[in-house]
């Protein structure tokens, strides 16, 4: 469960370096700009990967959170690197990660 709490702050470092990864862009921008896409990326590998190692408990207490999607995403993204579809990403980088940001810090 203590581990549970560090993972908890990557993946909200993770978050936030989305954030600052893309303000200011809209999808076009971001669509044309491989350092962001593959930065924006990295951070999702990085958020699933933490996921992966939390506790069923600290799963539990966030229902509302798809945590086996994120897995899923983070394992697409490792196995299917030049399949990967920029929109997608450019979604969950714009709707969900806020979303999950608001979860976890209760912001």
């Amino acid at each position: 469960m203590e581990n549970d709490e560090l993972y908890r702050a990557h993946i909200i470092e993770a978050i936030e370096r989305i954030e600052r990864f893309t303000v200011g862009m809209d999808y076009e921008h971001f669509r044309d700009d491989d350092k962001t896409i593959a930065a924006v990326v990295r951070q999702f590998e990085i958020i699933g990967e933490a996921v992966k190692s939390l506790s069923i408990e600290f799963t539990r207490r966030y229902p509302s959170i798809p945590w086996q999607s994120i897995a899923g995403m983070r394992d697409k993204l490792i196995h299917q690197y030049f399949g990967v579809d920029v929109r997608e990403v450019w979604h969950s980088a714009t709707v969900d990660i806020p979303k999950l940001k608001k979860t976890l810090t209760g912001e």
